[in-house]
């Protein structure tokens, strides 16, 4: 039966979820804005997005230290406390605090973002790759709205400060629902006492090649959630209809986020989904930034399709490819930790490149061969294998498929 616990607990990661991106793709819409009257410059705008990105990755292999220490659930509430402080912090009219805000909002993503796999496989081991489908989609409704209803706010609430703190309202609200709400441990869900060891996990190719396909697919959706509505507005947009594509194109994220894991299991393994993805990913840039504007609504929403099943596939497989919640959370720990610090140069780069006068067909066409590159780890990524430490050793398994 699904138990109440099992309901709450989804709900509960769907409100987390929603809170997750907006931190990041809020700024974006405004960025141009924050040129005008922040005085930013092309390489601070860079250093403005990349900053959140670093240190989610950053962040990230603190979480099973954490989790460890105080338990997953209470380290879920710690994140989500220094979620709220950061996005209060980022809009208050003190020097240096939007960069000190937004990296602190970038630390509580990245716990957060780090505990969830680990506790969604805990709690409903059989599902565990559906339901990060389901976490996925909301991630990516959580971004849509960052995007969207950035401008709309600053509208609104009469400033882009205003704006940008207003999100940690949705925050709070999420901190207050799980304190009271969150699951605590069942005796069958404690860890083996059985300790892998970050170590033993980094001498596992496995692990770098999944490590190196979330790095990649993640610094190109930091680079959208950064600098695209930047980029269309070189292409002739105004601000709002900038905005709103990338709304578009977030919103297209929740189909395929969801649908993605179930596609996966069609197939003997996750390479076909995932080099479809990267595919549909390649043609929604070449259609924004390259092809004519007339383009932009089927571009803006293969973008999405591509995009959402890509990080969805990439969740996916910190859960697909461990045996056990405990090596899920050190293997999440480890791959979004290093996966994520290497998507923090992305943003950075796109910033240095406009800088030095690169025009936005050089990037589209930059980004397209960081695609090419990331479906060769996307190949060896997605091969049906598993880390096990039943033997008191680690090692990889391959899966035989069940009709």
């Amino acid at each position: 039966m699904a138990s109440r616990r099992s309901i709450t607990f989804i709900l509960l990661m769907v409100v987390v979820g929603l809170n997750l991106r907006p931190a990041l793709s809020s700024v974006a819409p405004l960025l141009a804005r924050l040129q005008e009257t922040a005085g930013l410059s092309a390489t601070a705008a860079g250093l403005l997005t990349t900053l959140p990105v670093l240190f989610l990755g950053l962040a990230a292999p603190l979480a099973p230290m954490l989790a460890k220490r105080i338990g997953s659930e209470r380290a879920l509430s710690a994140a989500l406390i220094l979620l709220t402080a950061g996005l209060i912090l980022r809009g208050l009219p003190l020097p240096g605090v939007l960069f000190i805000g937004s990296a602190m909002a970038g630390c509580a993503i990245g716990i957060a973002g780090t505990l969830l796999p680990a506790l969604v496989k805990r709690e409903l081991p059989d599902s565990a790759d559906l339901l990060t489908g389901l976490y996925t989609m909301a991630l990516c409704l959580g971004g849509a709205l960052g995007a969207g209803l950035s401008v709309p706010l600053t509208q609104l609430l009469g400033s882009w400060q205003a704006s940008l703190m207003s999100w940690s309202l949705l925050a709070l609200f999420a901190l207050l629902l799980w304190h009271f709400n969150m699951p605590r441990p069942s005796a069958s869900a404690s860890p083996s006492p059985i300790n892998s060891g970050i170590l033993k996990l980094l001498n596992q190719p496995l692990t770098w090649h999944i490590m190196l396909y979330m790095g990649l697919q993640s610094s190109l959706a930091y680079i959208v959630f950064g600098w695209l509505p930047t980029l269309l507005v070189y292409r002739g947009y105004n601000e709002a209809d900038a905005g709103w594509t990338m709304a578009v194109s977030i919103m297209c994220q929740l189909v395929a986020a969801l649908a993605a894991p179930w596609l996966a299991r069609l197939g003997h393994d996750q390479r076909p989904a995932l080099v479809v993805t990267l595919l549909s990913t390649a043609i929604g840039i070449w259609m924004l930034l390259i092809a004519p504007l007339a383009w932009k609504w089927l571009g803006a929403a293969l973008l999405g399709i591509g995009q959402g099943g890509s990080f969805s596939l990439a969740l996916s497989l910190l859960v697909l490819r461990t045996a056990n919640s405990r090596l899920a959370g050190q293997l999440s720990g480890l791959v979004q930790g290093g996966g994520y610090t290497l998507a923090a140069l992305g943003p950075f780069g796109v910033g240095v490149l406009l800088q030095t006068g690169a025009s936005t067909e050089n990037i589209a066409w930059l980004l397209m061969g960081l695609i090419a590159v990331c479906s060769g780890f996307a190949l060896l990524a997605g091969r049906n294998h598993r880390l096990e430490d039943h033997s008191g050793k680690l090692l990889v398994h391959r899966v035989a498929r069940t009709k």
